[in-house]
């Protein structure tokens, strides 16, 4: 009862705690937001109350947020937001100066803005004379996309715009994925800089069977094959990771390991574009509310195994058990991974240093998408065919069978 009161607290308008969740993701906003409004008025009908789901979901939009929208609302109003309390999911993503500063004069018509994302919404909430949190929620080697700054921005801010700011960090902010050394250097003898170890979330909430397992991509990402393959010991009683390069075995093996309810589904790089002769269209639409919340009877749902979710549909979200199917675009080599793009009828280096670093961090989010468990597919390619020769994809089955994986 007395989270219950808490919560509550949160979502009161009159409350001084009134507080919103804010995310860029858009699939992540739009599957919140459904599934909060169905379990209301599920709850509300078991009492015996009539309510729409009109109604349920406009209670559920003022707490959940694209940030955009909260933004937009900022820069119309230059009053405080009526939230003191502002949760941004997954931090690392907002966008840097350069991104946000092209946006504001392409849609917004505002040719000389000066502030990068985590600036703008920070001074947002500063706009408050009494006092404001806001809180980052941060993913290490998160960021997958073009203009996302990392949990760096944040603090780089700070430092520079907002020196009467109290700053919390984790004492792990330092691990090499948050890409936040140099910042944290410069902060280090602010007089309003605390580090807290209980900020750390140690444990994956994620893979609830196995600690461990964001540990493990990281060491496969790494090349790490040693300690991979020690932590491979580790994990593999808990939470089963088979390879294999026949997507019917993949299926199959998805079906067996769920019970119930579990969900499972499969998932790909959204680089993978020489996945069409197995029957996936990485570009083809889906729509993420009825692929994460309906059930088998629904053609549109994960559980059928025909649309495929990718690292921008899925991140922030998880599935009980998940097929990642591993495409040409992300090479193993003895020197190291081959960043690759399908471009007209081939494939084409990746060249510059940050694409390659949101490819590398898009197989970084598929890798730990699983609650449970999950089967990873490297298709065996086709020799007649240049764009899926067998010498893109044997390395990478080689590689991660000498990890240790079962291969089915």
């Amino acid at each position: 009862m007395v989270g219950l009161n808490i919560a509550n607290k949160h979502i009161d308008k009159k409350n001084a705690l009134y507080s919103v969740f804010l995310s860029g993701n858009g699939p992540l906003v739009a599957i919140l937001r459904e599934a909060l409004t169905r379990d209301k008025v599920s709850h509300e009908k078991e009492k015996g109350n009539k309510i729409t789901k009109g109604d349920a979901m406009r209670n559920v939009k003022l707490f959940i947020q694209n940030v955009h929208n909260f933004r937009d609302d900022c820069l119309k109003d230059e009053k405080p937001p009526i939230e003191h309390v502002a949760l941004f999911d997954e931090a690392q993503r907002a966008w840097n100066l350069e991104q946000t500063a092209n946006f504001m004069q392409r849609k917004k018509g505002k040719p000389d803005f000066n502030q990068s994302e985590p600036e703008f919404l920070i001074s947002c909430l500063d706009r408050h004379p009494d006092w404001a949190v806001v809180v980052c929620l941060v993913g290490g080697g998160q960021e997958i996309n073009t203009g996302e700054a990392g949990i760096s921005e944040w603090i780089e801010c700070l430092n520079r715009s907002f020196p009467d700011w109290n700053i919390y960090v984790s004492s792990r902010l330092t691990d090499s994925e948050y890409g936040t050394g140099q910042i944290l250097n410069k902060i280090k003898n602010h007089k309003n800089v605390f580090t807290k170890d209980e900020l750390h979330l140690s444990v994956s909430m994620r893979s609830f069977r196995a600690e461990h397992v964001s540990l493990l991509v990281k060491q496969i990402l790494d090349m790490d094959v040693k300690e991979a393959q020690k932590t491979l010991t580790q994990v593999k009683s808990k939470y089963p990771i088979v390879i294999t390069r026949d997507i019917s075995k993949a299926k199959e093996w998805l079906k067996k390991q769920a019970r119930g309810s579990e969900r499972y589904g499969m998932i790909v790089s959204s680089q993978a574009e020489r996945l069409k002769p197995h029957s996936i269209f990485v570009k083809s639409p889906m729509d993420p509310i009825h692929w994460f919340l309906d059930g088998k009877e629904d053609v549109r749902s994960s559980y059928y195994l025909e649309d495929v979710a990718t690292e921008f549909d899925i991140q922030g979200l998880e599935l009980d058990w998940s097929c990642v199917f591993w495409d040409a675009d992300f090479r193993h080599t003895e020197n190291g991974w081959d960043f690759r793009s399908f471009v007209g009828s081939k494939w084409n280096y990746i060249k510059k240093s940050e694409r390659q670093m949101y490819l590398k961090n898009a197989y970084r989010v598929l890798l730990t998408r699983a609650r449970q468990g999950m089967v990873i597919v490297i298709p065996p390619g086709d020799p007649l065919d240049p764009t899926r020769n067998p010498d893109f994809y044997n390395p990478i089955f080689d590689y991660l069978r000498s990890i240790g994986f079962e291969v089915i």
